[in-house]
């Protein structure tokens, strides 16, 4: 059976319908470059790097969830005060000395259950996720005051702060091997393994089923292109500290999901659904289950964004979780995901959440205000949504 290529026009055309992913990637490169100068190469710095992560992964755990209740046509503005809300509960449960695996289980529990109750009045109440979300917004910023009495609770010990800010290289105490702490390259040569078996044999799948597969030298380029970004991320990591804890905790989430999202039933009905709900429907997809499942998603995450956040303050104040929607439906809208439904990627939507966590970090760095970052904040989600509007209506969708 012969190799069935992609030819040169058809390899341009696939690079400019994937255009908004590949962009993504140049503008976070181009923001990293821009900011250098500015900021006297610190932005480049290995404890910079780390730091990002540290301050900005709940953002990004978030947005995985977020992405795809954008996908089925919903939205969800209520993250950030379940956050404070979960946060707070877990920090109670923690100090009774109950231990991190439990508190961790109890967090995503709570967050399900709280996903699963804003997701049964949006899927078979059938009211509109913003009015269920924003009320579900002042009910947990609500609860938060109450259960908080509204002042801080801190925690008994530093072992609950070690998922957000500790380090694997600390956890298993390996010691340094010259300038590097060794587990995050040891972990990056074994992702990339693992990506490179899963990519060669999902070629082959292809080409034995008659698909049409990218030219060699394109698959290789990609694979040599994501290689050095992997590679060049884990030097950064071992370089201070070694491999953020928070990091596999995202890495091991975003896998989990974007496998969800693209290889599974669920992940195609999700797609149908947000694409076409009625057509969705017609086809005999159960779609009010399928907006319930990803309300459940999206809890559990916001579940496991409390925690992280939570431990990031080493606390669980009453006022956490402000602005966390924006910042994830933020993240969304620039990482691809389209305003209409239907379309986006957890890879595309953590590129985004990284793009605006660069730009914080290099005004941060130049010691800008606050309200700088807001007035760019809000320019580039115009942007992203005006040019996926655009985008749109120039193709004929809406």
């Amino acid at each position: 059976m012969s190799d069935k290529v992609i030819h040169t026009s058809d390899t341009k055309t696939l690079i400019k319908s994937n255009i908004r992913n590949y962009s993504m990637f140049i503008m976070l490169a181009l923001i990293m470059l821009i900011f250098a100068p500015l900021t006297n190469g610190n932005n480049w710095n290995p404890r910079n790097f780390t730091n990002i992560f540290f301050q900005n992964s709940y953002v990004l755990i978030l947005a995985t969830g977020m992405v795809q209740v954008i996908i089925v046509q919903g939205i969800d503005l209520s993250v950030g005060s379940v956050c404070a809300f979960v946060g707070a509960l877990s920090a109670m449960i923690y100090n009774t000395g109950v231990g991190m695996p439990i508190t961790l289980l109890a967090a995503l529990g709570m967050g399900i259950g709280i996903g699963a109750f804003q997701g049964a009045w949006v899927a078979y109440a059938k009211m509109p996720a913003f009015i269920v979300t924003l009320a579900g917004m002042l009910l947990f910023r609500g609860l938060t005051y109450i259960v908080t009495k509204v002042n801080p609770i801190g925690l008994k010990d530093t072992i609950y702060s070690h998922l957000s800010t500790g380090t694997l290289d600390e956890t298993l105490h390996t010691s340094k091997i010259g300038p590097y702490y060794p587990m995050a390259l040891v972990v990056a040569v074994l992702v990339l393994i693992i990506f490179y078996i899963a990519e060669f044999f999902g070629r082959r799948k292809k080409i034995a089923n008659e698909f049409e597969v990218s030219p060699m030298p394109v698959f290789i380029g990609k694979l040599v292109i994501i290689s050095l970004l992997v590679l060049g991320l884990a030097d950064r990591f071992a370089r201070y500290r070694g491999l953020p804890i928070v990091v596999l905790v995202l890495g091991i989430t975003v896998f989990a999901f974007h496998f969800i999202l693209n290889n599974t039933v669920l992940g195609r009905y999700i797609y149908a659904v947000g694409g076409n709900p009625r057509s969705a429907k017609l086809s005999g997809i159960n779609s009010e289950l399928v907006t319930f499942i990803v309300f459940c998603f999206m809890g559990g995450l916001t579940g496991l964004a409390a925690v992280v956040s939570t431990g990031y303050m080493n606390s669980a104040l009453p006022q956490a979780g402000n602005l966390f929607e924006l910042d994830a439906i933020a993240a969304c809208y620039i990482g691809g995901v389209s305003a209409g439904g239907g379309i986006g990627t957890v890879i595309g939507v953590i590129v985004g959440g990284l793009v605006m966590s660069a730009i914080n970090n290099g005004m941060s760095l130049m010691n800008l205000g606050a309200h700088y970052q807001y007035v760019v904040k809000a320019l580039i989600l115009l942007l992203a949504v005006f040019y996926d509007v655009y985008s749109r209506r120039k193709a004929g969708l809406g």
